[in-house]
């Protein structure tokens, strides 16, 4: 994972655009009740699945209108204390009451009036798409493909996300989750450590219930982390599961977009929704046979049973730095086992000479995607090239400091795609990655791998970047499924104090209904999240009892080691 990290800077003239939301003030139930309240009508949202929700609309027990108005309140509230969101529809409320009428009139859909917060670089008719910079301030392209999916299905986009700007793959060093018109975001459990990134307001969106779930993208560690970080279940999906176009991309050899939510169910029931060919989109044609729209059918509680698990510990994190994580992993493998799985350990995922190759094809990629995407998707009066994007940095340092463009000046010395070596680089990158997940499976007779998802959150660094910019610490296992194209799903594993770490669920192609099924097995097997506390700082929480004790009992925690020292990539 990586997550090219950015700094916190907010630009004073921010905040009346962060909230392109109400400028309401919220009605004195919701601004009396304390952060921690998340019931709607009687109802916690925090523990009501997407299903269940539609079975209470269903029975007229609650309405969309009640959900949006409870988001749009809880949003204006916390964001300034989150910087998670970027931009609030201003037609959340009348596509509330659309849903609400669509459903007296008998419309049934998956996701019928369910609230749902998208990464802002994914297309979305109505609001801005800007991948966090300045430089696509006000750029309004039509819906993405899979936007176009979701809304079928009847769901809500209330808001744009904040990310790290451009995916993380603009500066270094640079700070997860900061963004030039965004700010710095702030995870929800403790609010001066880092949220991970590039999702990084995806992943604060969907803990700390700001919708009911979000949308994220990955090219190395970006669903995953976010989602580990925040105490979230993350689906990294196989590519071509779910259409690249419309999507600001790093690289549409390895991007994909992909579901961020408090448990699996409402992950499942998300990714099903997103799933179609997309004429556009080539690599969609090869999901023929391998997706489905219900995903919600391989939430499995003995899914586990047989299942043969390899662990995957050298090279996610070292023992000697991080025995917390040694511990939760400990704990991880004696609940698997304990739900019937038998277990490889270790399992080692051979995924280091694939770095080299994977870097120098994203540099090459990037310079002639991001030109493709800024042609087709932006009005004539935007930037076009990489270069013009390095030029408007360089001439608005107090709107897009204080990072640099190290990693824009990298891609724009290569020849992009034109080049062979670029497609030899992403051939020799995909290729082992492929080989040593498939080859590691094949020799053990694997169900799946499990990693470390994350470390504990590092607190954010607005001068030195994420970790202060000593990767050592560094913990992660996103990058054999994202540079081989393979799903990844990540769920809550344990806490370290109040912070939230995850393991991740790795398999081969089109592997997301056994992933799904190991994956919500463990969760209805060890129920470890608990909702966010909003504490100031870990200090805070040495006198905390409740919720975050209860978590830090269930496991441990920790953090550790980089590839290219940057962690949680786009």
């Amino acid at each position: 994972m990586r997550t090219l990290v950015r700094r916190f800077l907010v630009v004073a003239t921010l905040s009346a655009l962060l909230l392109g939301v109400a400028a309401t003030a919220a009605p004195q139930a919701f601004a009396a009740a304390p952060l921690t309240n998340t019931r709607v009508a009687g109802i916690n949202v925090d523990k009501t699945t997407i299903p269940q929700l539609e079975s209470l609309m269903n029975r007229h027990r609650l309405t969309s209108v009640q959900l949006v108005q409870f988001y749009l309140h809880r949003i204006a509230r916390l964001n300034p204390k989150l910087h998670a969101v970027i931009k609030v529809s201003r037609t959340a409320l009348a596509d509330a009451r659309a849903a609400d009428s669509a459903r007296r009139q008998g419309v049934r859909k998956p996701l019928l009036g369910i609230p749902i917060i998208v990464k802002d670089n994914i297309d979305t008719t109505g609001m801005p798409t800007t991948a966090g910079s300045w430089a696509l301030a006000g750029s309004s392209p039509p819906d993405a493909f899979i936007v176009q999916r979701l809304k079928a299905a009847g769901a809500l986009i209330i808001a744009k996300a904040n990310l790290s700007e451009w995916a993380n793959f603009r500066s270094a060093p640079s700070s997860s989750g900061w963004s030039g018109i965004g700010g710095q975001t702030n995870m929800p459990y403790v609010l001066d450590r880092n949220p991970c990134g590039s999702s990084s307001g995806s992943g604060v969106a969907a803990a700390a219930d700001l919708a009911t779930v979000a949308v994220g993208t990955e090219t190395d560690g970006s669903i995953v982390c976010p989602s580990g970080a925040n105490g979230d279940a993350g689906i990294k999906p196989t590519l071509g599961l779910w259409s690249r176009s419309g999507i600001v991309p790093i690289s549409a050899e390895q991007a994909t977009a992909g579901p961020i939510a408090r448990n699996m169910t409402d992950a499942a029931v998300l990714l099903g929704a997103g799933i179609g060919v997309d004429p556009s989109d080539p690599a969609t044609a090869t999901q023929s046979g391998h997706a489905f729209t219900d995903y919600t059918q391989f939430l499995d509680k003995h899914a586990l049973e047989g299942a043969r698990i390899g662990v995957w510990r050298v090279g996610t994190y070292d023992p000697a730095v991080s025995p917390e994580i040694d511990a939760i992993m400990n704990a991880t493998v004696a609940n698997l086992e304990a739900a019937g799985a038998t277990i490889v350990d270790p399992a080692r995922i051979e995924i280091e000479p694939a770095y080299g190759p994977e870097f120098t094809a994203l540099l090459c990629e990037f310079k002639s995607d991001i030109a493709s995407y800024l042609e087709a998707h932006t009005a004539a009066s935007y930037p076009k090239t990489l270069q013009d994007l390095i030029d408007f940095n360089d001439a608005h340092p107090a709107l897009e400091g204080p990072w640099n463009s190290l990693i824009f000046e990298l891609a724009q010395e290569t020849g992009g795609r034109a080049d062979p070596a670029c497609t030899a680089a992403r051939g020799e990158a995909t290729s082992t990655a492929q080989a040593a997940i498939d080859d590691l499976m094949a020799a053990n007779d694997l169900d799946a791998i499990i990693g470390p998802t994350n470390g504990p959150a590092w607190v954010t660094d607005p001068v030195n970047g994420d970790l202060g910019g000593d990767f050592s610490t560094f913990v992660g296992s996103s990058s054999p499924a994202a540079i081989a194209g393979y799903a990844s799903v990540t769920v809550p594993a344990g806490f370290v104090g109040p912070l939230p770490v995850g393991v991740s669920f790795i398999g081969g192609r089109w592997s997301e209904p056994q992933l799904i099924g190991f994956a919500y097995a463990f969760e209805q097997a060890t129920h470890v999240r608990v909702p966010p506390q909003f504490l100031a700082s870990t200090s805070a929480a040495a006198a905390t009892r409740g919720p975050a004790a209860h978590g830090q009992r269930r496991a441990t925690v920790p953090a550790r080691n980089g590839h290219w020292a940057m962690p949680a990539l786009r």
